[in-house]
């Protein structure tokens, strides 16, 4: 295979990948758009409603969570690159509705209001930088 061929065919290898991960995230999900400003007002509601209801599980800094014999470990919110979309509005449609199949994320939106869920999504990006 010469080289130039070679070439083509690890770009789109990497192209097919990368639609690969991005087939992980929700494509619906994504096109929502966060209809609560990113106020300091609105990352201080959501601090306190992640260390009230996130921080058990994806530790009280954002830094993930360790696991036990039931469930996996939680993983770190720091990053920017997540298995299941990190827009704002797949942060927001697996903060509401979990994450499935096992659904280790339990979903919130029996308990939290989506504004809630917006100020959490707000605080996270802050955290996140």
């Amino acid at each position: 295979m010469n080289t130039r061929l070679l070439g083509c065919a690890v770009v789109l290898g990497l192209a097919s990948l990368g639609g690969l991960m991005r087939a992980q995230g929700n494509a619906d999900a994504a096109q929502l758009k966060n209809p609560v400003a990113a106020t300091p007002e609105s990352i201080a509601a959501g601090q306190q409603l992640y260390q009230r209801n996130c921080a058990s599980c994806h530790g009280r800094n954002g830094q993930g969570g360790p696991g036990n014999d039931l469930i996996p470990a939680a993983p770190s919110l720091l990053g920017d690159a997540w298995t299941h979309g990190s827009s704002d509005g797949e942060v927001f449609t697996n903060i509401r509705n979990g994450v499935g199949p096992d659904f280790n994320m339990v979903p919130f939106k029996d308990k939290l209001k989506d504004e809630d869920i917006w100020n959490l999504v707000n605080y996270i990006r802050s955290i996140r930088k």
